[in-house]
């Protein structure tokens, strides 16, 4: 059964042992890589600053390096291998790297503890591929979305209380020994709940291993640029970890130097900024209506630009003079407030435009290749980490202070916006249809499982409103190629979205023939290719309210090119300001404003089946008394 929200998801065993082991492991990470950097800053640097900062940015570096080295071929093992199998492997590594970092803490070598950081580094890298790739096989279509904002708040909130762990355990008198007790205790935990982890058939058993990690990176990278979508995905989640490490990075000198706040000041900010995130991710589930919405994608790249540059604008001129301010002293002063909410909406539109596009890469890559995929991304991710240190430090070093570095990046982030959604128009025609669909109306859908997930299919649909297109197309997983009125077709800024949405217009025989034989010409096309074809067999608005005859040209089509044919209805759109109720559509005044309406479809019918009288009795059935 599907869960009925993002919170009963965590009572399922085939998500929460998995949403457990990961957040152990991230909370590792971070655990014993802060430990170890403090260690390094208070201990190292008394004696020998300059070595200090050496081995500070040699941690950095070699926790980021395995991701480039052995992606390609953690994602190879995790297509490969049972996966729930796979991630006890990985985990028991784990256990051996802390026992190793353990050794590492109470010796104090440094030496060690770096070469085990590097380890950490490589435990991640293996970890990362099945991360993403295991969810499709225990969740639902419609739960990705509530699985990946569970990972992404998981993970970001590992991230900042186990970097919180670390700095407070070495701290402590004899912090060698607590530090060396929580990484190894948190590390068998994790283990632990490996066990319950369901089984995930590997995607791809006979998959040979190249074990040359250049060489299969390319492979990985020209597979995934194959898929357009997914590969503008991938560029799309590597720009948040870009945008993203640029602001965790500057965020504790901008809170000293700019804000004037001490310590527990950018503690403050860290633990809102990753709460936000998490608020974010969780939020996707309820504003798409638990379907992967890539139009939320445009919606949070606004909102990191907007609440960005406002950052920039609510920062103060100068920062309090005298002693850096505790929280309560930071919080009685001037704007801080305002600070602290964009903040949070950074991190709220960051989950937002990140969870989405997850779910995408997730679900429109070939399952026989998801892991190589997402380890392309980390690869990515990697790479513009990497850019991001490199392109922050040449700005500051042109002079640039920190309020102007984040002032660039949100501009940054929207020229990416715009130029990937030139490239991609399908991100913004499905963001225009999210808009229109959720502030005009109340939508509730039943039945949509029913659409295939693959291969070729019609659905067929009563036609009540000019909206009706856009809202099936809003509501379906599988893009819809709707066959329309060349006059609909052409409405001013509907048909942006048309075009985008590869509609088909088409004309009666009598009016243009030509328009008409090249409609059927390009549905049979789309059909061939395993797409889904919507139609509206009415073949005009009713301007009753009644369900009209439906014409034969479904029947031409199923013949042409054998496929199910899918029933739907829509219900609750008579009298809406696109329908005809009042006369002529959209110039009336509107007499109802966000109503509520449904969309029910039906199970599928058999192409030899698929006769225009069978199918108006489905979808009059469907539709019941309230068209």
């Amino acid at each position: 059964m599907a869960h009925d929200n993002e919170f009963t998801l965590l009572q399922e065993r085939r998500f929460l042992p998995f949403f457990v082991t990961q957040f152990l492991g991230a909370f590792n990470d971070n655990v014993f890589k802060n430990a170890l950097i403090i260690l390094i800053a208070f201990q190292i640097a008394a004696s020998d600053p300059t070595r200090s900062n050496l081995l500070i940015n040699m941690s950095a570096a070699l926790f980021v390096l395995p991701f480039f080295l052995f992606s390609a071929t953690a994602g190879q093992l995790s297509d490969k291998f049972e996966k729930s199998r796979y991630i006890r492997w990985v985990k028991l590594l784990e256990i051996a790297i802390m026992l190793g970092a353990a050794a590492g803490f109470m010796l104090n070598s440094v030496p060690l503890l770096i070469a085990m950081l590097f380890m950490m580094g490589f435990h991640s890298t293996l970890f990362g591929p099945v991360k993403y790739s295991i969810m499709p096989q225990h969740l639902r279509p419609e739960e990705l979305i509530g699985g990946n904002a569970w990972i992404e708040m998981g993970t970001n909130m590992a991230i900042l209380l186990g970097t919180m762990l670390g700095g407070i355990l070495i701290a402590w008198p004899r912090g060698h020994l607590w530090v060396s007790c929580a990484v190894i205790t948190i590390a068998v935990l994790g283990f632990l709940s490996s066990l319950a982890i369901p089984k995930a058939p590997p995607a791809a058993p006979d998959l040979k291993i190249n074990w040359n990690p250049a060489s299969e990176t390319w492979n990985i990278l020209k597979f995934t640029y194959q898929n357009f979508t997914v590969f503008q995905s991938v560029l799309g989640i590597s720009w948040f970890w870009f945008l993203g490490s640029v602001y965790l990075a500057q965020l504790p000198n901008f809170t000293k130097l700019t804000l004037g706040g001490g310590e527990h000041v950018v503690t403050l900010l860290l633990t809102l900024f990753a709460i936000g995130i998490g608020v974010g991710s969780l939020l996707c589930e309820r504003l798409s209506g638990r379907m992967v919405e890539i139009g939320l994608v445009p919606f949070g790249s606004i909102g990191l630009t907007v609440f960005g540059v406002d950052l920039f604008f609510a920062t103060p001129a100068s920062p309090p003079q005298g002693e850096l301010l505790g929280m309560l002293a930071f919080l009685a002063q001037p704007g801080s407030w305002r600070v602290l909410m964009d903040v949070v909406l950074i991190g709220v539109f960051g989950g937002i435009y990140i969870v989405p596009l997850y779910a995408l890469v997730q679900q429109r890559s070939a399952p026989s290749h998801l892991s190589r995929v997402i380890a392309g991304n980390n690869i990515l991710n990697a790479v513009f980490m990497v850019a991001a240190a490199l392109i922050a430090v040449a700005l500051l070093d042109q002079g640039l202070n920190i309020p102007q570095l984040l002032l660039v990046m949100a501009i940054f982030n929207a020229a990416v916006a715009v130029y990937v959604f030139a490239l991609v128009p399908e991100f913004l025609m499905r963001f225009v249809v999210w808009i229109l669909v959720n502030v005009i109306y109340r939508l509730r859908t039943k039945g949509l499982e029913h659409i295939p997930d693959e291969g070729p299919a019609v659905v067929v649909c009563n036609h009540v409103s000019y909206m009706d297109a856009l809202i099936v197309i809003g509501c379906c997983r599988r893009p819809i190629r709707f066959v329309m009125d060349h006059q609909i077709f052409r409405i001013p800024g509907l048909n942006f979205i048309f075009r985008t949405a590869g509609a088909v217009p088409i004309a009666p025989a009598r009016e243009n023939p030509e328009i008409l034989e090249s409609a059927y010409d390009r549905v049979a096309r789309y059909l061939e290719d395993g797409e889904v074809v919507g139609i509206f067999p009415e073949g005009q608005l009713t301007k009753d309210g009644e369900l009209g005859a439906f014409k034969g040209g479904i029947e031409r089509i199923v013949r042409r090119t054998p496929a199910p044919v899918v029933p739907l209805a829509l219900r609750g759109m008579w009298g809406s300001f696109f329908s005809r109720r009042y006369g002529k559509a959209m110039t009336h005044f509107p007499r109802r404003f966000w109503s509520r309406i449904e969309l029910v479809a039906g199970e599928p019918v058999p192409a030899a089946q698929a006769t225009s009288v069978l199918l108006r009795e489905r979808v009059m059935t469907l539709r019941g008394d309230r068209p």
